[in-house]
């Protein structure tokens, strides 16, 4: 298995029976990240894929609000597809698919179930603080997936802190890179003007740019 990215469930927090987890994040920035996405996904059906999705808070949050689209939670740790699959249980909401291993270092990754087919092209796919607590290789991996599983008019949306220009938009951020390159020298919060660039190479750009709370983004980007 490949070692990256923060665990949940290693905090000291407690754990439901079920093998729900609880991320004091999700009941921050829930709220805020669907103000984004919801403009881009009303009126439209069709598959979305959480690449990252952790504890399973986010989907189930999301899927509650978006009837239409079929959701798709995924991570490569077991205890967090327990946690997904014990909130998707908990939440019975019949559009959000079982979740799936996915490791995003390995660019041929598929949404498509080990016995089963997937959804058959993506309408987004949805990434939150994940490329900054893992190796430079997830976030290409993530961007060769999403070129090839992408619709022509599907969005990849990244949330999480980024640096502007090689600066930092805030000096928590600045603290908060040093304390990740010092946990692990592969790990870092990434640079804008780098996910272009990587975003170019596979056939993508970048479009839409949001501020979000505690000096974070998202950032949205589209076949080129």
């Amino acid at each position: 298995m490949a070692e990256y990215a923060a665990e949940f469930g290693k905090d000291g927090r407690p754990v439901e029976a079920d093998g729900r987890l609880d991320a004091p994040a999700f009941h921050r920035n829930h709220e805020p990240i669907w103000t984004i996405l919801q403009p881009f996904l009303t009126g439209r059906s069709g598959d979305v894929l959480e690449a990252g999705s952790g504890t399973g808070q986010h989907v189930v949050h999301f899927a509650r609000h978006a009837p239409d689209i079929t959701w798709w939670p995924s991570d490569l740790h077991a205890a967090h597809l327990r946690s997904i699959a014990a909130w998707r249980a908990h939440a019975g909401l019949a559009n959000i698919q079982a979740p799936r291993r996915i490791d995003l270092s390995d660019p041929a990754w598929s949404p498509a179930p080990p016995e089963g087919p997937g959804p058959d092209k993506l309408l987004a796919i949805f990434c939150a603080n994940v490329i900054h607590i893992a190796p430079w290789r997830v976030a290409e991996g993530l961007f060769a997936g999403a070129i090839r599983h992408l619709r022509s008019d599907g969005r990849l949306f990244l949330y999480g802190p980024f640096k502007r220009n090689g600066k930092h938009t805030a000096l928590s951020n600045a603290i908060f890179d040093t304390s990740l390159r010092d946990r692990d020298s592969e790990w870092g919060v990434r640079d804008i003007a780098d996910l272009e660039k990587l975003a170019r190479s596979v056939g993508l750009r970048l479009t839409d740019t949001f501020g979000m709370p505690a000096n974070n983004m998202i950032l949205a980007f589209a076949r080129s």
